[in-house]
């Protein structure tokens, strides 16, 4: 038996499901962008061939390649149970990194590679101290070796010299299953180059910056629209005092100094563009005008002016309904929101204590973690081993799981689930406040779901003088973050009233909660008024979420709202009591990475 055959509407129905835009020519499905990259400037690059379902995406700094096996796993899109099962589609949460054999030893320096990069202006020197080499079996492909700070080859990069446009496929690609770091990083010396790390966009590049003379010269793994290496290098990266970006020089502007500058905001300067003295980057620099050009270019790098101000026509057109999103575990939820939660967005979840807002919100970070996004939790209510015990239970649907079945939740949570540590007060630590902690979990762990679990136990300055300012002050800030750093924040917040139908203004606080808030939503049990008793009474066994605000789109749900279930036993819930059988996360596989010697491939070139 083959347990899956491809057929051209699974892939129709995967497109639909990303809502990226398509198009068809000839035997080629084409999506307007790439789904990993996610690159909007190269547009179409990313196809399937709709007789055998391979896809792969053309952008040289990208170059994925896979089948429809592949975007099940990686989008959480069900091929059926049977296929589900059969190929463990849902297990593309836990990231696994390729090491190699003897990843610590010297690499030989071909001399086409020195040759090559003479003709760039590279020296032997600095070819040799970088260790570039050429591939044994095609001395017509340079391979750049990503090692860490250790000297341990983590990451390989591949150029193809004599690349011919529409003939070759790529010009660059990876090592695939390699943990995206910096290249040259393990030639760094903090308190050399007075302290300055500058990064460029592409490897000869970065060379091109130490031919210059500088230690300090790094470049990133994977094209200016992959930043997959900060949560890696983030520690590294922090150690300098200044980080020079001297992207690309494009369409009037720097690339990568925006992303860095919002990850580094305190320590980024930027070069400018008049230095570049009409070339496009360091090596071009490097070529046409020498050393001293490329000096200047880094020596005259400012901080960024102006940030609040920005041209009308510089603001990219985007389609909204393009926007990354995660589902929510509720198909109704998630048609209501037109695909689920957005990035970008902030939430405000409120209902009454004790009817289940906490449940739902673990629910929403499940679903969230379960599609590959890192997880921040803020309890102010809930111990921190209180909490993991509710989501264990949520995640395994048992109300007690085994040590087995905790062993593999370790293995599950690996580094894409995080927790605010509230024992901070007993170490004695210096405290920072819940939005620095929440802004660290982001550009450090690269988390993008957050959860703040409550408004109250969240604000830790004295509130007898001005709550509300207080609270409308925290509100911003979460906003600010989810936009500044394109995450998903849900806070859950108290209502004011303790019976009947709750609505935006019902949320207890400054009306500044709701104002700021993308979405709005009231979740808890059913209520109904009595008109014989007079009086709001609850409708036993029923629970129901109500979207009461939807910035994006304005669609609400509908008068009768959206009714749950709910099962004591897993503490999950559904829209159906059957949908509990169905409800499956990837916790309980055997795939545990690469722990052993065999596990470990050869270095490649």
């Amino acid at each position: 038996m083959i347990p899956y055959q491809f057929k051209p509407e699974d892939a129709e129905a995967w497109a639909r499901s990303i809502g990226i835009k398509t198009r068809h020519r000839g035997d080629q499905l084409e999506l307007m962008y790439c789904p990993y990259c996610k690159s909007t400037t190269d547009k179409w690059k990313f196809g399937m061939n709709l007789k055998n379902g391979q896809f792969e995406c053309k952008r040289a700094s990208c170059g994925i390649k896979g089948n429809m096996i592949t975007l099940s796993r990686d989008f959480n899109f069900s091929l059926g149970r049977e296929v589900d099962t059969y190929y463990r589609t849902t297990d593309y949460s836990r990231q696994q990194y390729k090491k190699f054999r003897d990843a610590h030893r010297s690499i030989e320096v071909r001399p086409a590679a020195v040759e090559y990069l003479a003709g760039r202006g590279i020296s032997e020197a600095v070819t040799v101290k970088y260790e570039i080499t050429t591939r044994k079996d095609d001395d017509k492909v340079l391979v750049f070796p990503f090692k860490d700070e250790a000297g341990n080859l983590t990451h390989v990069k591949y150029r193809k010299t004599d690349f011919q446009k529409g003939i070759d496929q790529n010009k660059e690609w990876s090592e695939s299953g390699c943990k995206p770091i910096l290249f040259g990083m393990n030639h760094c010396i903090v308190d050399a180059d007075e302290g300055k790390l500058i990064i460029t966009e592409g490897q000869i590049d970065s060379l091109s910056v130490a031919e210059a003379g500088f230690v300090n010269a790094v470049s990133v793994p994977n094209g200016c629209n992959g930043f997959t290496w900060v949560p890696h290098c983030y520690d590294f990266v922090s150690q300098f005092q200044k980080i020079i970006v001297m992207g690309d020089c494009e369409n009037g502007k720097i690339t990568l100094a925006e992303e860095i500058a919002k990850r580094w905001p305190k320590k980024t300067y930027i070069c400018r563009i008049e230095d570049y003295k009409g070339c496009k980057d360091a090596n071009e620099l490097l070529q046409k005008h020498g050393q001293q050009a490329v000096r200047n270019v880094i020596q005259n790098a400012q901080a960024p002016d102006d940030r609040h101000i920005k041209p009308m026509k510089d603001v990219k057109r985007v389609d909204i309904m393009q926007l990354q999103s995660f589902t929510t575990g509720l198909p109704t939820l998630d048609k209501v929101l037109d695909g689920g939660f957005r990035f970008g967005q902030l939430a405000v979840l409120t209902g009454r204590r004790g009817e289940g807002k906490s449940t739902i919100a673990s629910m929403f970070g499940i679903n969230a973690l379960e599609q590959g996004h890192r997880c921040f939790f803020y309890s102010g209510e809930l111990t921190d081993f209180y909490f993991r015990n509710w989501m264990d239970c949520q995640i395994t649907g048992k109300k007690e799981p085994t040590q087995s079945d905790y062993d593999q939740l370790d293995n599950y949570y690996g580094d894409k689930a995080y927790i605010y540590d509230s024992d901070i007060l007993q170490k004695g630590d210096e405290m920072e406040t819940l939005p620095e902690t929440i802004e660290n979990a982001i550009i450090r762990k690269d988390c993008r779901f957050i959860m703040v679990d409550n408004l109250m136990t969240a604000i830790t300055d004295d509130l007898q003088n001005d709550l509300y300012r207080h609270q409308s002050q925290f509100v911003g800030n979460l906003a600010a973050l989810a936009k500044l750093y394109n995450v998903f924040i849900l806070l859950i917040c108290h209502p004011r009233k303790s019976n009947g139908d709750l609505q935006n203004d019902d949320v207890s606080g400054s009306s500044n909660i709701t104002d700021r808030a993308d979405i709005v939503m009231t979740f808890g049990k059913s209520w109904a008024y009595d008109e014989e008793k007079k009086k709001w009474v609850v409708q036993e066994g029923e629970r129901k979420i109500r979207v009461t605000k939807n910035r994006l789109t304005g669609k609400l749900t509908a008068k009768d709202d959206l009714k749950l279930v709910y099962d004591h036993k897993s503490r999950r819930l559904a829209e159906r009591t059957e949908d509990f059988f169905n409800m499956r996360f990837s916790w309980n596989t055997d795939v545990y990475g690469f722990e052993t010697v065999d596990d470990m491939d050869e270095i490649p070139f």
